[in-house]
């Protein structure tokens, strides 16, 4: 079996999709197509079913797909090993949430784009699901992911900081500067909210559904806070987010702590060998993400 017939086949798998494989590869189609019937012809199987416009793999397609993520990563490493220079080089596709790119982010993607310009980032912005099925197709080398769980099938995961929420409101808010708020008292208010799929909002959201909470979604957490601070409603947030406004009295914290706890956690492939610019990556960024931690408030 020849390596690029296997690095093609691995793209099909993950993507399931000649066209978008062959746009990722920098193949015409037609390469794509008569490379994956070369790898089939070669191994006597099918290892796609052909469904119209769709595909899916076989059962041999999926007994292979290990193996040739296998065999690509062992090349990789022993290309690595062979023509090492000592400064890191190589791409690195990374799945991270919008709050922890823009808050918990900027110094460890400060870092390398100054100290290893050669290590080619690339960050691509969804939400936890997205992001773990990402990582187990291959899609991504390394996930942010900021959930309660800190267990994941077919991932390999580590706790990099337990992250402070905050529920927070207009200082103008009715709420603001009333003591033992209850979930009833909050789902009286208008909640504002990223949308679905962010954690702390769906946690927030179940928390507070047996009083059936109204949301204003938000897409973005820039416009959540600045729905807030106009006076629109109630979130919850990571602490992070809000530490400039709170300090400067632009948003008050409410008195309410939720009963559920989020971990920022760094992510890949279980079974994947981290080339040596990736596991520098995860390195720093056991080193520089820990340090960001705010303090709660008494």
């Amino acid at each position: 079996m020849e390596l690029r017939l296997l690095v093609t086949f691995e793209k099909v798998a993950t993507v399931l999709s000649f066209t978008r494989a062959a746009a990722d590869l920098q193949y015409a189609q037609s390469s794509v197509t008569a490379q994956v019937r070369a790898l089939e012809s070669a191994l006597d199987v099918e290892l796609f079913e052909r469904l119209g416009s769709r595909i899916r793999l076989t059962d041999a397609g999926e007994r292979l797909v290990p193996y040739a993520r296998r065999i690509i990563e062992l090349t990789e490493e022993a290309r690595a090993a062979v023509v090492e220079t000592g400064e890191p080089a190589g791409p690195l596709a990374i799945g991270t949430m919008e709050s922890l790119t823009s808050y918990r982010l900027p110094p460890l993607l400060e870092l390398f784009h100054h100290r290893y310009p050669k290590v080619r980032l690339s960050l691509r912005t969804t939400l936890g699901d997205e992001t773990r099925k990402a990582l187990r197709q291959g899609t991504y080398d390394i996930g942010f992911l900021m959930e309660p769980e800190t267990e994941h099938p077919g991932l390999d995961a580590e706790v990099l900081a337990e992250e402070p929420l905050a529920l927070v409101a207009s200082p103008r808010h009715p709420l603001a500067g009333r003591t033992g708020l209850t979930p009833r008292d909050l789902a009286a208010a208008q909640l504002v909210g990223t949308e679905p799929g962010c954690p702390y909002r769906d946690l927030f959201e179940r928390e507070l559904r047996e009083w059936a909470p109204p949301f204003m979604e938000f897409g973005t957490i820039e416009a959540t806070k600045r729905g807030v601070a106009g006076g629109l409603g109630i979130a919850l947030v990571p602490r992070i987010t809000v530490a400039r406004e709170l300090a400067s009295g632009a948003l008050v914290e409410l008195d309410w702590k939720a009963p559920f706890t989020l971990f920022t956690q760094i992510a890949w492939r279980r079974g994947k060998r981290l080339p040596a610019h990736v596991r520098l990556f995860v390195e720093q960024a056991r080193r520089l993400v820990s340090e960001q931690v705010p303090q709660a408030s008494p």
